[in-house]
């Protein structure tokens, strides 16, 4: 019996899908339900959802430097609240405030 190669898979990269304002907000809520607690994983999806729309471009809308903002969205990033808000906004964003369920 032959070996067959096994498929060449590629890593799932979610900044490839997320081509809408909808599609960005329906990820950045699921995310934040998923990992709210988690401040890497949310700057992590603020990460996706930067490269998706252009790290250069990002910076440029926040003031902040490519390099500062590939600092703040990694996944050990720690990013001020500030930060988060320059960014949230830049993407077209905006950020609300609602009871738990």
């Amino acid at each position: 019996m032959a070996k067959r190669k096994a498929p060449k898979l590629r890593r799932f990269d979610p900044a490839n899908y997320l081509k809408s304002e909808k599609d960005i907000a329906l990820y950045l809520n699921a995310c934040l339900q998923e990992g709210g607690d988690d401040p890497a994983f949310i700057a992590a999806a603020l990460g996706d959802i930067a490269r998706s729309k252009g790290i250069s471009d990002l910076a440029e809308k926040t003031g902040m430097t490519r390099a500062g903002l590939y600092k703040a969205l990694a996944k050990d990033g720690n990013p001020s609240f500030g930060a988060v808000l320059k960014i949230v906004h830049a993407m077209g964003l905006e950020i609300r405030i609602a009871p738990q369920r």
